[in-house]
C-alpha cells in the first residue's frame, strides 16, 4: 500500500502555507468571521467534526480528553461520520491535508484524534 501524505494542523485563521496541500475545515459549523469563499480552504467535511452533544460535553478539558477521544472514535463509526472519514483517507492519499479548525487548542481538540487516525507524523 502507498504511504499516506502528510497531515497537518493549523487553525482555520491561519495563513495558507505552501506546504499545506489541501485545506480541510473538520468543523460543525462554519467559523466567525470567514467568508465562505475564503482562500484559506478548499474543503468543508462537517461530518467528521464531533456531534454538538459530544463537544458541549468535553468543553476542551485536559482531564477529559482521554474519555473525549473514546466517544469521538465511536462517534466516526456512525455512517455519515465513517463516510466524511473515508472522504478524508481519500483527500489525504490523493497530497498533502492540512485539517483546520477555529478550536484554540488543537492539542486537545477532535484534530488531534484524527491526525492520529490518519497516520499523521
Amino acid at each position: 500500500m502507498a504511504s499516506m501524505a502528510p497531515v497537518r494542523s493549523a487553525r482555520v485563521y491561519d495563513d495558507r502555507s505552501p506546504e499545506d496541500g489541501t485545506r480541510v475545515l473538520v468543523d460543525r459549523l462554519w467559523p466567525r468571521g470567514l467568508r465562505k469563499d475564503d482562500e484559506r480552504l478548499d474543503v468543508w467535511l462537517k461530518d467528521v467534526a464531533p456531534s454538538h452533544e459530544l463537544r458541549r460535553w468535553y468543553g476542551h478539558r485536559e482531564e477529559a480528553y482521554g474519555e473525549f477521544r473514546e466517544r469521538y472514535l465511536q462517534e466516526l463509526e456512525t455512517p455519515d461520520r465513517a463516510a466524511a472519514l473515508d472522504e478524508l483517507r481519500r483527500l489525504v492519499a490523493e497530497g498533502p491535508v492540512t485539517l483546520v479548525t477555529s478550536t484554540k487548542e488543537i492539542h486537545l481538540s477532535h484534530l488531534a484524534v484524527l491526525t492520529e487516525l490518519l497516520g499523521a507524523d
